[in-house]
């Protein structure tokens, strides 16, 4: 080759000790007849004995031949010290030493005898210079090689087939592929063997979709593929992740008929299984004449990598029926798959076989034991697992930090984060991600901090796991502009990093900017998975968008998420808290498999809608079904009496929740029960039961009984309920309200004034009514007396009409529920222009003629809005639902779904 200087044989320096293996074929000796016989001889040693009795040794081919066996048999010093025992070396010893050299790993000694060869002027051969390339590439010395390939030149074999293969794969295995590509071209004649050589060398740097090109050209050059060739492409599209021309390869090997060869179908369920396609790994495993371990560790493994672990298992007995013995990368397969699927038993028989089979000390096996205990929350046992690996190393850290983070143990995995720093160890970003998920469970801000300083210093935040952790970690601590700079900052840009930052929005009740959030991810074609539209059809539901959660449910169907557990379930929540209870229903229908929280779901929805009964008879139904009902369902079972008015019945399931059901009783339940009480007037039931509590009572429970107070007149409690929520929660400002409408409903207004003043005196600021209403994918907001709206003027004529029309049908307004030291007129006006009401007269001026309207309050009905809204559904002649604080308002024909009871 023109491009290369010829360069003259010296000694060869400056040699490392990093390791590639390239293709090569061992140098050729004629076979001996004289050692063919000697069938009793187990060791080279035993003939080399056999030779010096019967005086042989001195024949040149029993010396080439004992040669041989010493590199076969690992023993490249006993070669050695036979070839320094030959009194005038030839070119075919020299060869059989240096490929025993490199054969047995020693590429310096390959070279230095070379070396020594060359001035010796021993001739080599075209045998020799394909071993001395693999010793090149193996110390690696890039010079070396070139000073190799000089000398091919030189004696002319470098238009060798054999020669020109090897030095296609020695430059392909140093990245130099433009001088592999050059030197292939210009091959003669090409064989199978040169296109294996760079088709391996594209596959090992990262050029795989390149290396399928050159497959294909191969094919159309007429040259017959081998079966290393054949699997060499199949693992290029593997790594490339391109099922499409792994599929045409596979048309290609039916077409040639090595579908059978068991070596390339090994690689096609590797490759189809690594890419989720399991049914087409299963069909070509299926078809398998024979199968061996390889074949079965490719597919339970990946099995494993797509999270069929149940499938792995399965398979993983179906080996033990064919009496295939697995090994250990079969066994670390299936200990992460008793870990996905949390199978302890099967777990610890694994182990017991590790042990029998002593693999435990194995640390790529010990790995697998980490992980499993860990994942299984057998923390113990997993620590004991890390603490018997030997070398200690990142991976084995890694396991465990993940194990315990995923199985709950969060503090215990930033201990262990901790422990593993002090010990000088580095991390990678499956550290960060692993630490991040513990420290954004426990809302731990500062180390969530300490870990984005580190991604900063250790330049992780160009990773997406890492970014993806961070966002999450600050999203759950409520940090949400320190999450959206991240996520503006370090633009991964995928579907993880926007489901990361609208779960944030939406549970922090930034429900607009998640729903804003989602709609720049369907401009970037991004397809969003279960979760970001649960996520996002939970920040429909908190600001009671119904229409835009609609779109989402056509997305949902769209992208065939239809019987996705969680989107249904989220689906169910959505229409319910929108004020849908059909189209919740219908959703529930819908899911094909409901678990308990899809039935909690619907059972809280129906009781929030005032279906009490239904919600009852729906509870019951669950129960047929085996479906065992948590602290959540029984939540929603007893607001579903609270709101109907189910005395006996709400004491009932209130007395079977931990001796029927199992369940403990929680703040929830004391304060739905004292709600219970306290509404039907039993205060001193309720007193009792909170003073039974085996707690000290939340906010939760002394609001309730406050509320009970208020509603009773009963001065006495409500100014001891106050009192402690003043204690809990002196920044609400609920408290101080309750407080004087409890004084007011009994007439003390000289005490309601006095709450009044102090709030103002603590600077405590009264949350004001406000009122949403959704139209055209736009939520509109009112306050009382708001004209800030463009059709203001439109608001107010349509509410004047309407005003006149329940005051034709009997309505007084109820000035009492106003406490401002007012004027009747004035008290009466204010009165007229609530949040709820300016919200309505808005929706009926823009809906369509007898369209539902939809209305969100942030704080509860007042009771002459209450009636005048049940007087107004029946003037328009359409329904009305009012969402506020407490539940869900069905205004129809005059009536409310609550019965005047909420």
């Amino acid at each position: 080759m023109n491009s290369f200087r010829l360069l003259k044989p010296k000694p060869i320096s400056s040699l490392s000790s990093n390791t590639t293996i390239p293709l090569s074929r061992p140098p050729q000796t004629p076979i001996n007849p004289l050692l063919t016989p000697i069938n009793s001889i187990t060791s080279p040693f035993q003939l080399h004995t056999h030779l010096l009795k019967s005086g042989h040794l001195s024949n040149p081919a029993s010396i080439h031949q004992l040669l041989n066996l010493y590199s076969c048999h690992n023993l490249p010093l006993s070669a050695r010290n036979l070839f320094d025992e030959i009194p005038g070396p030839d070119h075919i010893s020299y060869s059989s030493l240096i490929s025993a050299y490199t054969r047995n790993s020693l590429p310096l000694e390959a070279l230095k005898t070379f070396i020594k060869m060359r001035f010796s002027d021993v001739p080599c051969n075209q045998f020799t210079l394909p071993t001395l390339l693999k010793a090149s590439s193996l110390v690696p010395d890039f010079l070396a090689g070139l000073q190799i390939h000089a000398v091919a030149i030189v004696t002319g074999f470098e238009s060798d087939v054999f020669v020109a293969n090897t030095l296609v794969v020695f430059y392909a295995n140093f990245g130099e592929l433009s001088d592999s590509l050059r030197l292939f071209r210009g091959i003669a004649d090409k064989n199978a063997v040169s296109w294996n050589g760079l088709l391996s060398g594209f596959v090992k740097n990262d050029l795989c979709r390149d290396a399928v090109d050159l497959f294909v050209e191969m094919f159309g050059d007429g040259i017959r593929p081998t079966e290393f060739g054949f699997s060499t492409v199949i693992n290029a599209c593997t790594e490339s992740r391109d099922l499409f021309r792994g599929r045409t390869v596979h048309g290609l090997l039916k077409r040639v008929g090595f579908e059978s060869d068991p070596f390339t179908a090994n690689a096609l369920v590797d490759m189809y299984s690594k890419l989720g396609e399991i049914e087409d790994a299963s069909f070509v495993f299926g078809e398998m004449v024979s199968r061996d371990v390889v074949s079965w560790n490719a597919f339970i493994s990946g099995c494993v990598i797509n999270g069929c672990d149940r499938k792995a298992i399965s398979l993983f007995m179906d080996m033990r029926v064919s009496r295939m013995i697995p090994n250990v990368f079969t066994l670390s397969s299936i200990l992460k798959a008793c870990a996905g699927t949390e199978m302890l038993e099967l777990g610890r028989q694994i182990h017991a076989n590790l042990i029998k089979n002593e693999f435990h000390s194995d640390g790529f096996v010990g790995i697998g034991l980490v992980d499993m205990y860990a994942k299984c929350d057998c923390r113990e046992e997993s620590k004991k697992a890390f603490d018997l690996i030997k070398e200690k190393d990142l991976v084995a850290w890694n396991a465990l930090i993940s194990g315990f983070s995923h199985c709950g143990s969060d503090e215990e995995a930033l201990e262990l984060f901790s422990e593993m720093r002090k010990e000088g160890l580095s991390f990678n970003r499956t550290t960060l991600t692993a630490v991040l998920k513990s420290a954004a469970n426990l809302h731990a801000l500062s180390m969530s901090n300490q870990i984005h300083s580190l991604a900063i210093k250790c330049r992780l935040l160009s990773d997406s796991h890492v970014v993806n952790g961070l966002i999450d970690a600050y999203g759950k601590s409520n940090c949400i502009e320190e999450a959206g700079k991240i996520f503006d900052e370090c633009p991964v840009g995928d579907v993880f990093s926007f489901t990361s930052l609208i779960t944030a929005q939406s549970q922090s009740g930034q429900g607009e900017e998640s729903i804003k959030l989602y709609c720049q991810m369907l401009e970037k074609n991004l397809n969003p998975d279960s979760f970001v539209l649960s996520s996002i059809l939970n920040a429909c539901a908190s600001l009671s968008a119904y229409e835009q959660g609609k779109q989402v449910h056509v997305h949902i169907v769209k992208l065939g998420f239809i019987s996705d557990i969680f989107a249904g379930n989220a689906l169910v929540n959505m229409y319910a808290k929108c004020g849908s209870i059909e189209d919740a229903g219908l959703a529930f229908e819908e899911i094909p498999e409901r678990g308990t929280v899809s039935w909690s779901a619907m059972i809280g929805g129906l009781a929030q809608h005032g279906h009490g009964k239904e919600a009852l008879n729906l509870f019951d139904l669950m129960l047929k079904n085996q479906i065992s009902p948590n602290h959540i369902t029984l939540t929603s079972v007893l607001c579903a009496c609270n709101h109907a008015g189910l005395i006996n019945e709400a004491e009932k399931f209130f007395n079977s929740i931990e001796v029927i059901f199992g369940v403990s009783r929680t703040q929830e339940h004391y304060a739905c029960m004292i709600d219970i009480y306290g509404r039907s007037g039993r205060l001193k039931s309720a007193t009792e039961l909170l003073h039974s509590m085996p707690f000290e009572p939340s906010a939760a429970v002394w609001g309730a009984l406050l509320n009970a107070a208020r509603v009773h007149g009963d001065i006495e409690l409500g100014k001891k309920a106050a009192e402690m929520l003043f204690v809990l929660e002196p920044e609400k400002s609920g408290t101080h309200i309750l407080l004087a409408n409890t004084y007011a409903s009994v007439g003390q207004w000289k005490y309601a004034s006095e709450v009044r003043r102090s709030m103002k005196e603590g600077k405590v600021k009264k949350e004001p009514g406000m009122s949403w209403v959704e139209l055209k994918d736009r939520v509109h907001t009112f306050i009382v007396g708001d004209r800030s709206h463009e059709r203001s003027e439109e608001i107010y004529k349509k509410l004047k009409e309407l005003e006149e029309g329940i005051k034709k049908l009997g309505y007084v307004p109820m000035l009492e529920v106003d406490l401002h030291d007012v004027e009747r007129g004035e008290k009466e006006v204010l009165l007229s222009m609530h949040s709820e009401r300016l919200a309505v007269a808005f929706a009926l001026i823009s809906l369509p003629e007898g369209a539902t309207v939809r209305v969100k309050k942030n704080l509860r009905v007042c009771r002459d809005c209450h009636n005048a809204l049940k007087l107004m559904a029946k003037v328009v002649q359409r329904e009305i639902v009012v969402r506020d604080t407490n539940r869900f308002h069905h205004f129809r024909d005059g009536s409310c779904s609550c019965g005047d009871y909420w």
